[in-house]
């Protein structure tokens, strides 16, 4: 298989450093293409940049398009020897549009990369130039998906041996069969899946050790989020919804009809929270908006910077 970022990137994949939430050196890998205005594309959890592959084109014909795998997912660095802080992401966003961009980006994020954008968003509104968020956990009270539920239920210590034994390498079939089944299950037309698609969207779990750790680790912190928010404790979550207000750049919601995981109504919710928003709802699109109704997430994404004067 030819290697993916090579293709779509003309320096293919390359290596940023910064200091992580922890003080540390990680190593993040991105990809760029096109000229112009920074365009950051935000994948969300356990995925990695390969999620962005139908927008990296079409979005590229007018902007400088970056599309980077956080710290743990993909190509990038996973330090398993230390366990993440709640809001790690946050803080590495900012680091990384710091170091990549000149002036204030378009983020388009989906899912749990959507949440980070929104948080980053609120707590330095100058950052951003305009946002597009799609189908984001911001409203959410539990865990979407089974199998998130199974990952933060299990030690971490058990995940670790996993990954020594490199399980998911020796069973590689399998891994494939399974998550490519729960991938079609947040698609429309789960046709549309290749398996070129299977091979790329499966490969830091089979191939880079960490990948399950990393993954495993940030659903238990966003359990204990959840737990909390439900317990009226302290939580990252309502932090981020009380501050929807400050966030002044306009920005897009974009949502999926059909989306089981977090449905309609939390963007249309959200939409009443943030004063500069518009808000459109995708037919026939499930959760992975991205690839299963690309073709209009890139049109929608394009009218809208287009719109507010952001070309």
């Amino acid at each position: 298989m030819k290697d993916w970022w090579q293709i779509n990137f003309p320096q293919g994949r390359q290596n940023l450093i910064i200091s992580d939430a922890n003080g540390y050196p990680v190593k993040i890998a991105y990809g760029e293409k096109g000229t112009g205005k920074p365009l950051i594309l935000l994948h969300g959890l356990g995925s990695w940049s390969y999620n962005w592959r139908h927008s990296i084109n079409p979005l590229s014909q007018y902007f400088r398009v970056i599309c980077f795998d956080a710290k743990g997912y993909g190509f990038s660095e996973k330090p398993t020897s230390r366990r993440e802080e709640n809001g790690h992401q946050i803080i590495e966003l900012e680091r990384i549009i710091n170091a990549l961009c000149d002036q204030p980006p378009v983020i388009v994020a989906e899912s749990l990369g959507a949440l980070v954008s929104l948080a980053l968003a609120a707590k330095n509104p100058q950052l951003i130039g305009r946002l597009v968020v799609m189908n984001a956990p911001i409203f959410t009270t539990k865990l979407p998906h089974w199998a998130m539920g199974l990952l933060a239920q299990t030690p971490l210590e058990i995940i670790h041996t996993i990954d020594f034994l490199r399980l998911a390498y020796w069973f590689s079939p399998i891994v494939r069969e399974v998550m490519a089944a729960e991938r079609r299950k947040v698609l429309f037309n789960p046709e549309i899946l290749t398996d070129e698609d299977i091979y790329w969207i499966t490969y830091p779990f089979i191939e880079i050790p960490g990948t399950l750790v990393k993954v495993a680790e940030e659903l238990q912190i966003a359990a204990q989020e959840i737990e909390n928010l439900q317990a009226n404790k302290p939580n990252m979550l309502t932090q981020i919804q009380n501050n929807l207000s400050a966030i002044e750049c306009p920005t897009l919601i974009l949502w999926g009809d059909q989306d089981s995981w977090f449905p309609a109504s939390h963007g249309k919710k959200l939409h009443q929270h943030l004063p500069n928003s518009q808000f459109k709802l995708i037919e026939n699109c499930y959760h992975d908006a991205s690839t299963g109704a690309n073709e209009i997430v890139n049109k929608e994404i394009l009218k809208f910077l287009k719109n507010t004067n952001f070309s």
